[in-house]
């Protein structure tokens, strides 16, 4: 019944409607990539970007699972080097006052994943980035969010002026039925419109799309 409850989420149903009549750009992401082994975390760094703030299911593990998966273990070492442990989860259910008031949830990722969760009040892709400014200690558009869904994270980050990243998910296995129906909806909608033209926001530490392509490492690259 809890993931039921974490899976639903009716503020955000109802800014993605909102998004899709009159601001399409918001549920673009700045860079689509396979993985986050496509990330250039140094030039991310070197463009001026402070701190980076992760989704955890589908982005960093499986759904539901406390181990990263095989995928993303050197990549995440190399960015907790590069940004100086300057990394966060944000997470639609640890650290979430209203599934996790006591932060148990939260205590057990931190433990289990070496990367603080921040306590918050509003499920993404509701609230502001005031939680996030004060822990990182610098303007949101300073900051990198990343993760899978176009309805939360990629809305959540170009709401508030972030850079987003938007890894494609590890497997749909584990996943709630309404996370699946989201998922296929969004992914379409973000299609047609990524078909038509429709391009990310402008960010003021990125000149161009053919800036942002110099944050994608190649395979060749990878260690």
């Amino acid at each position: 019944m809890q993931k039921l409850g974490q899976s639903w989420n009716s503020a955000g149903i109802a800014l993605f409607a909102r998004v899709a009549l009159s601001d399409r750009p918001l549920a673009l992401p700045h860079l689509s990539v396979p993985d986050i082994r496509w990330v250039n975390w140094g030039a991310l760094r070197a463009a001026g970007f402070q701190g980076c703030v992760f989704d955890k299911d589908n982005t960093l593990t499986e759904p539901y699972s406390l181990e990263l998966h095989p995928h993303v273990e050197a990549s995440l070492e190399e960015c907790q080097r590069v940004f100086d442990g300057r990394l966060v989860l944000y997470s639609n259910s640890a650290g979430l006052q209203q599934f996790d008031p006591e932060g148990k949830e939260a205590a057990a990722l931190e433990a289990a994943l070496g990367i603080p969760v921040l306590r918050h009040r509003e499920k993404k892709p509701a609230g502001g980035s005031e939680d996030m400014e004060a822990h990182f200690g610098c303007k949101a558009e300073q900051l990198v969010m990343v993760g899978d869904r176009f309805l939360t994270d990629v809305v959540f980050g170009n709401r508030n002026g972030m850079l987003t990243v938007r890894p494609a998910p590890f497997t749909s296995k584990g996943e709630p039925k309404a996370v699946h129906l989201a998922r296929a909806i969004e992914e379409s909608f973000v299609g047609r419109w990524q078909r038509s033209g429709v391009q990310p926001p402008r960010h003021p530490l990125v000149a161009s799309a053919a800036a942002a392509a110099a944050f994608l490492r190649h395979p060749d690259d990878w260690s």
